[in-house]
């Protein structure tokens, strides 16, 4: 499993694809906080909601200097479905490798019904403008959560 992050590490780097096959990079987004948040699947029903949640509240986060990338295993051409068939706003990204996943820590052994599996666990990291982590959220719960980082920080 890999190591969780914690406020003051620095960010692993990354570029990963877009919906539409365009690569993202943490590091274009110097000098703004990211919110980049893990996911396991696109066009499932908590990914749908946290997506949807954080789609709903980005004009807020973004007024706040906020920008937000979700990353999942998913590869570009189920991504954009998931954008399409949601009107989803947010920044969407692929990690079919998983290694950027592992790098944050989003990806290991987890709980699933009682039985140890290993797979995306549902994370989301807070990056600061200089590229260190402000905020490691693990294990979070869909449902509600975009709420929760809006309360913690302050939007």
């Amino acid at each position: 499993m890999s190591e969780r992050l914690k406020p003051g590490d620095t960010a692993p780097a990354f570029t990963l694809p877009d919906a539409d096959g365009n690569e993202v990079s943490l590091a274009s987004h110097q000098g703004r906080k990211v919110i980049v948040y893990f996911y396991p699947a696109a066009l499932t029903p908590g990914c749908t909601k946290q997506a949807c949640d954080f789609t709903d509240n980005l004009e807020a986060l973004a007024s706040a200097g906020y920008d937000v990338i979700g990353v999942s295993p998913d590869k570009p051409e189920k991504l954009a479905k998931f954008r399409e068939k949601e009107d989803l706003k947010v920044t969407l990204v692929g990690d079919p490798s998983k290694e950027t996943l592992a790098a944050y820590g989003a990806f290991g052994e987890k709980k699933l019904y009682g039985k140890t599996v290993t797979g995306v666990i549902r994370s989301t990291v807070v990056v600061g403008e200089d590229g260190r982590v402000e905020h490691a959220f693990y294990n979070v719960k869909a449902t509600g959560h975009v709420a929760k980082i809006m309360r913690d920080l302050g939007v």
